[in-house]
């Protein structure tokens, strides 16, 4: 999945429009413009799309999590220059308050099943020798799991 995908995802599922994107990366401390915005959303086809980098998902998915659960004191972290599937699973996981059981259901939902300790060993430190990287299969499933319950369909 590119992060641009990723970025269409969660706007869809969640019902994001572009000023409330825009709020997003500003509670990351990153000014974007509805022009941006918008670039990031196009296609791969229109002349307009413009490529979202790690560092960019990574400032949105810290401004997301600081929409759902408030700016932690001290101030937003600085975004990961290099953002994993692992990553993402985990800022949307902190994000949204989920516990491993809610993940394991919402991936359920589209018909896959992830096992416990599966899904544990996406979280691990990569340095551990039970790692297992996040494949696109798991987080394009998560992210269908959470359109499925967030909108009740599995449309996009």
């Amino acid at each position: 999945m590119t992060n641009n995908d990723i970025l269409r995802q969660v706007r869809y599922i969640f019902s994001l429009s572009d000023d409330t994107m825009m709020k997003i990366f500003e509670l990351a401390d990153f000014e974007a413009t509805r022009a941006m915005v918008s670039n990031w959303l196009k296609k791969e086809e229109d002349e307009q799309f413009e490529e979202l980098d790690d560092v960019v998902l990574a400032t949105f998915l810290n401004g997301f999590i600081a929409r759902h659960r408030g700016v932690r004191e001290g101030g937003t972290p600085p975004p990961e220059p290099i953002l994993t599937n692992n990553m993402i699973l985990r800022k949307l996981k902190i994000a949204l308050s989920l516990q491993s059981e809610d993940i394991i259901q919402l991936v359920g939902l589209t018909g896959f099943e992830l096992g416990k300790h599966e899904l544990s060993a996406f979280f691990r430190n990569p340095s551990q020798r039970q790692y297992r990287p996040c494949k696109d299969q798991v987080l394009r499933k998560f992210l269908y799991g959470l359109k499925i319950k967030e909108r009740g369909d599995g449309t996009t």
